[in-house]
């Protein structure tokens, strides 16, 4: 499959005024956004987890005297 006319010639002139900026360039053209690997909710699940479970042990130790 070849490129079309258009597009090569889009991707042309954006080069060409990437090359005129001379050293300003960033890396990449793709606009980079703030995308995380986890949601807000699923950190959160973890972090109810987490610190649930310490607390939980916490309790279960103060009440064992000391002895789990």
């Amino acid at each position: 499959m070849t490129t079309s006319r258009r597009l090569a010639e889009r991707k042309i002139v954006k080069f060409d005024k990437n090359i005129t900026k001379r050293g300003l360039v960033p890396e990449t053209t793709a606009k980079k956004g703030k995308d995380y690997p986890v949601g807000p909710i699923l950190l959160g699940f973890f972090v109810f987890v987490v610190v649930g479970s310490s607390l939980f042990q916490i309790i279960r130790t103060a009440t064992s005297g000391g002895f789990a």
